[in-house]
């Protein structure tokens, strides 16, 4: 697994650990597994959100891992153009390459470690595809795409498009070093990722070492989730006190420490601190020894959620507007030459 590295974990600040006494960890309130399906014009995907009520994931809507696979020469796919409206698209490379345009202007090349943050806000058409040259040569390819809601009095804010280079997310680790975190928005420890966004929140990919342990501080006002990428674990502790919700109908687990695997999601309840440990080297596939998580929260909007396609609003009469915007042309056209590169820019 690619994404932005170090070569010395030990010169990266510290994240502090959350104070044994004081902090309130989080219990786990679910652990789903996310069904494979397919996007755009085949690639595969899983389905992170399945089978979770939209109550325990708010501010967010939807998270799709795209791939992991190995394309062969021909073989990769994309999206071709659609509308959005209402929220935020964003699209995280770990593996691979990716290029965006959009209706609004925006556009760009996103490899290892980069990010593309797109408001799609008051309404935007946009394609994500791989450039020319991996189709022509195949190759690995592994990514998400997160969808995050914006509340009603933002929904019609301009669109905007934002491109995060893997050198500029925040780099810091757990304390004896086992685990390297990438703040990519939001705020951890006082250490600040590049992204801006609308609705407060906190977007980290965080990789173990096999036995390593990270416990973070966590925004009380937020909710609290971990999806597995690769690598065996399990999150929560078992000193944690027990509280929060069952959602999307499964069990609250209160006190434990809850096992967890490559494509599963955990839910955190209230608190202001969460756990995830990796297993043990001989407990981890040999292929993939870490445990990688995408962890994320932000602060629940907390209002009517209605759901359509490409469209996120707030009730139905909105979304049937948004439909008839895009019949009519007004959420923007697709542009004669977008002028999206095709090959990677030096950095």
């Amino acid at each position: 697994m690619s994404a932005v590295t170090v070569d010395d974990i030990t010169v990266l600040p510290r994240i502090p650990e959350p104070d044994p006494i004081l902090a309130r960890q989080r219990p786990v309130t679910s652990v789903t597994s996310a069904p494979k399906g397919y996007e755009g014009e085949g690639f595969p995907v899983r389905r992170a959100f399945a089978g979770v009520d939209l109550a325990d994931l708010d501010p967010f809507i939807h998270l799709d891992q795209m791939g992991e696979v190995e394309y062969a020469p021909g073989a990769p796919k994309g999206t071709p153009w659609h509308p959005h409206r209402g929220f935020e698209t964003v699209t995280y490379m770990i593996d691979g390459t990716f290029e965006h345009a959009d209706s609004n202007g925006g556009g760009g090349v996103i490899t290892n470690g980069d990010t593309q943050w797109m408001t799609a806000g008051a309404g935007i058409l946009h394609i994500e595809k791989p450039p020319e040259w991996l189709v022509a040569s195949g190759g690995l390819f592994h990514g998400f795409q997160l969808w995050v809601n914006l509340p009603a009095a933002q929904k019609f804010s301009p669109p905007r498009y934002q491109d995060i280079r893997a050198s500029a997310v925040a780099l810091v680790s757990s304390p004896d070093g086992g685990a390297l975190v990438r703040v990519i928005a939001g705020e951890l420890a006082g250490h600040a990722g590049p992204g801006s966004t609308y609705s407060p929140m906190t977007l980290i990919h965080a990789t173990l070492s096999p036995g390593a342990r990270l416990s973070l501080p966590w925004r009380a006002d937020y909710n609290a989730l971990a999806y597995v990428m690769v690598g065996q674990g399990t999150v929560g502790d078992a000193g944690a006190a027990r509280g929060g919700g069952s959602g999307g109908g499964n069990h609250a687990f209160g006190a434990e420490a809850i096992p967890v695997q490559t494509g599963q999601l955990a839910v955190f309840g209230v608190g202001d601190a969460i756990t995830i440990s990796a297993l043990p080297i001989g407990r981890q596939e040999s292929r993939s020894p870490n445990l990688d998580v995408l962890i994320l929260g932000g602060r629940p909007i907390g209002e009517p959620v209605a759901w359509m396609g490409p469209f996120v609003m707030n009730t139905r009469a909105e979304l049937m507007q948004a439909v008839a915007d895009y019949h009519a042309g007004r959420l923007g056209a697709i542009p004669a030459i977008h002028g999206a590169p095709t090959t990677l820019q030096e950095r």
